[in-house]
């Protein structure tokens, strides 16, 4: 497995022996304050004997909506039909889904914003009246059937809220953002899924691998695990910060959390491009990457760092970034704008 693919958040890998994701809010870690909230709307729910309302997850891949997900399902005592936007095409596929649902079930569907046009309109009758409408036959023999639905809650999960129409956002009753971890959260995360794999680790080796997961928990336990191979094979299986260190390095993943492809979005836009502002777009042709993966999965870290600058004009560069590529700051105020402002336009 190549360093790419262990910092690539939306990268799917299944642990082969035993599932480390919590299965309640208690043994969640991190994000503290959506705990709360949601411990109130569920037990609010639970006493009036009604469904949750319905529920979007906003945030970065790999920071835990699914998991979430799962957990409202197991507090609310009821089963999850788990699906994802682009594989419902058609009216069908919903229709399917949404008449096999039982009273106050859960309905998970990954990455909503890519929901098929035509099945989200089909949704909206469904989330606010409970109601299916279908359409039997073509043409001036066709008629429209409305089937009830036992209540239910969507939960919709979304790396790119502003990719949801306004008339599917505005129905969803509750809107919780999951931002990045701290380093703390996410070595507790580390540590809590060593114990689960059988690993061990020391609370430095923890703290070593939190700090270089990109805020993400799900690079965390990716990293762990090829640490866990690394100290197995080259070490006595323990894992302290040296031996993550080491094995970190040899992966080129840096303190920061930073990879051989970060620098060199760094290095592009600031030897190529003079520090820009450049394009996105063409950031990913000059390094040879897909535009959204630039998008969703670098171009984030790289902002939370304070690397880069997102302005109307494209990407530049800040002083940050160059002190970390160890170049001269090159950058100079034009037209009688301060150092700063020069950055931000």
């Amino acid at each position: 497995m190549d360093n790419e693919t262990i910092l690539n958040p939306g990268f799917q890998e299944d642990d082969r022996t035993m599932d480390i994701r919590p299965k309640t809010l208690d043994k969640f870690v991190g994000q503290e304050k959506i705990k709360e909230k949601l411990n109130i709307y569920i037990e609010a729910a639970k006493k009036r004997g009604d469904s949750l309302d319905h529920v979007l997850l906003c945030g970065p891949p790999g920071v835990g909506k699914t998991t979430l997900a799962n957990i409202i399902a197991c507090e609310m005592e009821v089963q999850i039909t788990t699906t994802s936007g682009p594989v419902m095409e058609r009216a069908g596929d919903l229709a399917a889904i949404l008449t096999n649902i039982g009273p106050s079930g859960v309905l998970f569907i990954d990455e909503i914003h890519r929901v098929n046009h035509t099945v989200e309109e089909i949704l909206y009758p469904a989330l606010e009246d409970y109601k299916l409408d279908i359409i039997l036959g073509k043409g001036p023999a066709a008629k429209t059937i409305r089937l009830d639905l036992p209540k239910f809650t969507l939960i919709g999960a979304t790396t790119r809220q502003g990719m949801l129409s306004a008339p599917l956002r505005d129905r969803f009753g509750v809107v919780l953002f999951i931002d990045y971890y701290e380093r703390e959260e996410l070595a507790a995360i580390v540590r809590g899924a060593a114990a689960v794999l059988g690993v061990k680790i020391t609370p430095d080796g923890a703290s070593e691998i939190a700090g270089r997961s990109r805020g993400t928990p799900r690079i965390a336990t990716r990293i762990l695990k090829r640490v866990r191979d690394f100290a197995e094979v080259r070490r006595d299986g323990t894992i302290d910060a040296k031996v993550a260190d080491t094995a970190l390095a040899m992966l080129e993943i840096d303190k920061l959390g930073l990879d051989a492809i970060d620098n060199r979005i760094l290095r592009t836009i600031i030897e190529k491009y003079d520090g820009g502002p450049v394009s996105g777009d063409t950031i990913a042709v000059s390094i040879g990457e897909d535009s959204d993966t630039i998008y969703d999965v670098y171009e984030p870290y790289l902002i939370k760092l304070g690397f880069l600058n997102r302005t109307p004009r494209g990407r530049v560069a800040t002083r940050l970034a160059y002190q970390h590529m160890k170049m001269e700051y090159n950058k100079r105020p034009q037209n009688g704008q301060t150092d700063n402002q020069a950055e931000l336009f």
